[in-house]
């Protein structure tokens, strides 16, 4: 079984044929670029598929994005989650938020190879975009992976969604204890935990988790705070 096909058989996703050719060409930039930047550790073309590209698709169990339905991506790295996300569901409207110059250029540049309309990228950090009236509060989901503990996370995400959108934190084995230890975090941001979603991935032996929050109510206007705090003073 490909990964498409596990994408088809475990996620519910389909691909046709020309979302298929975009991965393709996706993950032939991604291998052309890490030969001058470092944008991942994943470099085998099989290894891309499962790792990067399924692992990102693994969002639509709990996602369904409606058509229209505005995503954000914060701390997206090489385009992960959000860029696969976006080939999927091509109805969505998704904005990529990176820090790091090189991976932002990098996102763009797949962005426009791939000819993606609606997609925003944006050199910068998640503190900065969470207080900008355009996007404060204005969006029906905000995902990411591997960016930081879910307490340090959530007041990136839950000041960019709407009451009664939702944040997705993409987490490995730690995910239980980093739901327990952002309680706090959840009740001050306005958010609520909704589910914690196992993923198995082909070849992978660690078991993957969807953490879903739900924002119940507005986040005061404090959150997020300066660039860097929320790291070193989690709620």
């Amino acid at each position: 079984m490909d990964w498409s096909e596990h994408a088809d058989s475990q996620f519910g996703i389909r691909l046709n044929t020309r979302q298929l050719e975009a991965f393709g060409e996706y993950a032939a930039e991604l291998q052309t670029w890490n030969q001058r930047f470092n944008l991942t550790s994943v470099t085998d073309r099989a290894q891309i598929e499962i790792k990067h590209f399924l692992d990102s698709l693994s969002c639509l169990m709990v996602m369904r994005p409606r058509p229209g339905d505005r995503i954000i991506d914060i701390g997206t790295g090489a385009g992960f989650p959000g860029i696969p996300i976006r080939i999927a569901c091509p109805q969505a409207h998704m904005v990529l938020v990176e820090s790091i110059g090189k991976k932002a250029q990098f996102c763009q540049h797949i962005v426009d190879e791939l000819q993606l309309t609606n997609v925003a990228v944006i050199h910068s950090r998640a503190e900065q975009v969470g207080i900008l009236p355009e996007y404060r509060e204005t969006f029906d989901w905000a995902v990411a992976r591997a960016v930081a503990k879910l307490p340090t996370l959530l007041e990136y995400l839950l000041p960019l969604v709407k009451v009664d959108g939702r944040t997705i934190a993409q987490k490995g084995d730690t995910a239980p204890s980093e739901a327990q230890s952002a309680a706090v975090a959840m009740e001050v941001l306005g958010g609520e935990l909704e589910e914690i979603t196992p993923v198995e991935l082909p070849t992978v032996t660690e078991t993957r988790y969807l953490v879903a929050v739900r924002k119940s109510a507005a986040t005061p206007e404090k959150y997020p705070r300066r660039p860097g705090v929320p790291g070193k003073r989690p709620l």
